[in-house]
């Protein structure tokens, strides 16, 4: 509403220097300390200064925000809406004043420019509801800054806004990869559109291995297994801590005598789309899944499935080579494609690349 009468109301016309001197008599009344003045007497000021400001220049303006930016007990109606003024105006408030609450935030957000939200975005002690408000405009510099900010805490709603949103701004990949709000479903999904360096954080960082789930859940493998793995629930659970990676009854329907023996037939003559959905099969994930993988530029996904079923690292080469894929550049110098995902493979533990499958193979999220 103050918004709207300043844009509305009419330039102002010269100024009296009484109108002057009041206006900074006015400000330092508010600006008092709490010692000094009763609470119902600055309340008056305010209300008082607060008419005269939306008819005077910014210059009185600038003036009075740089006068209350260090004052907490300011009538906060005057410090929301000189923080709703012109950029100038608003900076030393947005930057400095302790005394905005979440409310005052959101509502300074949601009426006001990219700069007033890169400012705010800024601030120290931020909470989730501010967080979300300013992820909600969707201006990739706005988040930028927050994603930067370690005191501005994110809500899990707003984490799974800002992975979706990463898609199509890939600056943020990087940013989401360093917060510790960041779970490993959100970082699996947001593997197949970061960069290198980002995806080789979150295989690092973000795959369990599982040790601890398969200790506890032990007796109950036994247990499932006893009832002839019947129930679908139980038996999805616990596909996702099981130590075995490889299907073991898909190699005994297979044509091929094992993983290995369809890695090197693909090697040999090419990989088509039936071979690739039967390396999926034998590896224990879906075709949709290893369709992903193979498909993918970056190639990281495919040191993940060796490394995850147990190839050796010459199976990383023979199916690189059956996706016809260049290993060389030219004699003697490796393609750096390659190169990363060789190196890739050696970095990963079994159980970490496991994990990572498997999350991969199990959320619907990956593929949307």
């Amino acid at each position: 509403v103050l918004m709207s009468e300043t844009s509305q109301s009419p330039a102002p016309k010269p100024q009296s220097a009484a109108r002057d001197a009041l206006v900074r008599r006015l400000i330092d009344v508010v600006a008092m300390p709490g010692s000094r003045i009763p609470p119902q007497d600055r309340s008056m000021a305010g209300d008082i200064l607060l008419d005269m400001l939306l008819h005077v220049t910014d210059r009185e303006r600038s003036l009075c925000a740089s006068r209350l930016a260090v004052c907490r007990d300011a009538p906060r109606r005057v410090l929301r809406y000189l923080a709703q003024c012109s950029f100038a105006v608003a900076r030393p408030l947005l930057e400095e004043s302790d005394a905005f609450d979440a409310c005052d935030l959101v509502e300074i957000v949601q009426s006001t420019t990219a700069e007033h939200r890169s400012v705010i975005a800024r601030r120290r002690n931020l909470c989730v509801t501010v967080t979300a408000s300013l992820t909600q405009v969707s201006e990739p510099q706005v988040v930028r800054e927050l994603l930067a900010n370690r005191n501005a805490p994110l809500a899990e709603t707003t984490v799974d806004r800002l992975i979706a949103l990463s898609r199509d701004e890939p600056s943020f990949c990087p940013l989401l990869a360093e917060r510790i709000e960041l779970r490993s479903s959100h970082a699996m999904a947001m593997f197949w559109w970061a960069d290198r360096a980002t995806r080789r954080k979150i295989l690092t960082r973000h795959a369990s291995d599982r040790s601890e789930m398969i200790s506890i859940c032990r007796g109950v493998f036994e247990m499932a297994a006893a009832e002839g793995w019947s129930d679908s629930i139980t038996r999805k659970a616990l596909q996702l801590i099981e130590r075995r990676q490889r299907n073991r009854a898909a190699i005994e329907r297979s044509a091929y005598d094992s993983l290995e023996g369809a890695v090197a037939a693909a090697a040999a003559n090419g990989i088509d789309a039936e071979l690739a959905q039967e390396i999926g099969y034998l590896a224990g994930i879906k075709p949709v899944t290893a369709a992903k993988i193979m498909s993918d530029p970056g190639g990281e996904g495919l040191a993940v499935l060796c490394k995850a079923t147990g190839l050796k690292r010459e199976y990383v080469r023979m199916i690189w080579t059956a996706l016809r894929r260049p290993i060389e550049d030219a004699p003697g110098q490796i393609n750096p494609v390659f190169s990363n995902v060789a190196e890739t493979y050696e970095v990963l533990s079994v159980a970490k690349a496991q994990t990572t499958l498997r999350y991969w193979n199990w959320s619907c999220l990956l593929y949307t």
